[in-house]
């Protein structure tokens, strides 16, 4: 078998595996949005067949593994190998929903009240951690890349690093990073940062996170800070609550360099122009323009999650139609809350919450002919949601905490320059490149009072000033920025196998 020279580690498969005429064919994820396509897209830097990817797959120990454990598949984005790690479902059941969702997850955004021990089995994640490392050394050369992508993969790097000492490593945290003080509740913190620091890269979306990691590595493991950069390339470096106007970039532990790469993932403006220009786009735009009557449209969209800031969102609502009687049969209030996958207790607590919010409001306010929230609890086509969008006056994302949110960045760009609002939490990681929202604080009825009447009485010409210098943002700073930024940051770490000048988008 031959080896790669790039081995992307990602709990997700990279294709779905569709049965047809008895044969098990792979097919590109009917979501068009999200980090696989553009992960997938990084393998047109290389030369045919060269890169890997390597995810779990759940098999039945009673009947063994009945599937292939590596597959070649073909892709528009050029074909590369699949390394299909054998996992059962209480594998998966302990490392990821209970150890992953359950301790690490509330730590990471934190809320560390909200995390629980008692349920942890660290061994198994241990043990499905050295799995992944062993797929991976399987399938990368002596000198090759292995990129390796979020929190559940931790432990990934140190396994790595001793079975393949000549490898280069890099991790990407697609979740926030806490401060010191926080992440330090976990039990397992030293042994976390010593696995982190046998990378070459450690990349974050913005430079508060790289800061928050940096200071934690110091504590716990003596790194020392070797060199500094400022936070350039569109970050707001003061006056908001994620601001930094610099960030460590390589760190020194156990003499070696650790470089810390900040690049946060774009959205896809060329995907949602493609079709926003379609008829069925305009079609579904003028249907939903038609059925709101020309009342304003408020919308808020993510997955069902206690840091997600949906049940603040709803409640925000209330408070407008309390105070503002005039506004009753005059707006609307789009809510999409996807369910989580996993029957989490805690999920399906705010799964709960959040319908009884709706109903309440919906009872308190709704008439013959008006219903105020309307509650989506399965994702929305994304064809439509962009539809959605594009005719919406004001989007609320408003999360208590979150890593980056494509969702504000994808709303800016299916508004192409147009009026519409963007109510933006500070505490979402994309506030620091998106400084012409209206920042709210989440945590305070006031200030997300205040953001609310200031997006419904702001002059359309304020409106469009401020969507134009945030598409511009967003246009620049796309998917495909974010993949040159990092091969940049690989080449950092003396690894530039490219073949093309730069991966599609998506």
């Amino acid at each position: 078998m031959s080896k790669s020279s790039l081995v992307i580690v990602y709990h997700r498969q990279p294709s779905e595996e569709v049965l047809e005429g008895g044969k098990i064919v792979y097919r590109t994820h009917k979501s068009p949005n999200g980090i696989v396509p553009t992960l997938k897209s990084f393998f047109n830097r290389l030369d045919p067949g060269a890169g890997a990817w390597v995810a779990w797959k759940i098999y039945d120990p009673e009947k063994g593994v009945d599937f292939e454990r590596v597959v070649h598949v073909e892709d528009p984005r050029g074909g590369y190998t699949v390394s299909r790690l054998p996992l059962t479902k209480e594998e998966v059941e302990s490392f990821y929903h209970i150890t992953s969702k359950e301790a690490l997850w509330p730590i990471l955004h934190s809320f560390p009240r909200l995390y629980q021990y008692e349920n942890v089995d660290w061994e198994t994640f241990r043990e499905v951690n050295r799995k992944f490392a062993e797929a991976a050394a399987e399938q990368v050369e002596d000198d090759g890349l292995v990129w390796v992508h979020d929190y559940n993969l931790w432990l990934v790097p140190a396994y790595l690093r001793a079975l393949k000492p000549g490898v280069r490593i890099a991790f990407f945290h697609h979740t926030p990073f806490p401060a010191a003080d926080v992440f330090n509740v976990l039990p397992w913190r030293r042994e976390i940062i010593e696995s982190l620091l046998k990378c070459d890269l450690v990349g974050f979306h913005i430079p508060r996170y790289a800061k928050n990691f940096a200071d934690v590595a110091r504590s716990l493991c003596g790194a020392s800070i070797e060199s500094t950069a400022p936070a350039e390339g569109g970050f707001s470096t003061s006056g908001m609550a994620l601001s930094e106007p610099d960030f460590p970039d390589v760190l020194r532990a156990e003499g070696r360099a650790v470089r810390l790469g900040v690049a946060p993932v774009g959205a896809n403006p060329e995907l949602i122009d493609s079709i926003l220009a379609t008829d069925e786009s305009h079609e579904q735009q003028q249907q939903l323009l038609a059925e709101l009557g020309g009342r304003t449209l408020l919308m808020t969209v993510g997955r069902t999650d206690y840091t997600k800031g949906m049940i603040e969102c709803l409640l925000a609502f209330e408070r407008l139609l309390e105070r503002r009687p005039d506004l009753i049969d005059k707006v609307k209030m789009l809510v999409t809350s996807v369910r989580a996958a996993s029957a989490m207790t805690i999920y399906e607590d705010t799964q709960r919450e959040i319908e009884a919010t709706v109903g309440r409001i919906n009872g308190r306010f709704s008439k013959l002919d008006w219903t105020p929230v309307v509650l989506f609890g399965a994702a929305i086509p994304f064809e439509r949601l962009v539809a959605h969008y594009r005719i919406a006056d004001v989007c609320l994302t408003t999360p208590l905490r979150d890593g980056l949110n494509l969702v504000a960045k994808e709303f800016v760009a299916a508004k192409q320059g147009h009026a519409g609002v963007l109510v933006l939490s500070e505490f979402a990681g994309c506030a620091v490149e998106l400084g012409d929202a209206v920042l709210t604080n989440p945590y305070s009825n006031r200030s997300m009072d205040a953001a609310i009447d200031e997006a419904l009485k702001m002059p359309a010409e304020e409106s469009v000033r401020r969507m134009q210098a945030m598409d511009k943002v967003v246009r620049h700073f796309d998917l495909g920025h974010w993949a040159d930024e990092v091969a940049e940051q690989f080449g950092d770490i003396a690894f530039a196998p490219r073949r093309h000048a730069a991966p599609d988008a998506a």
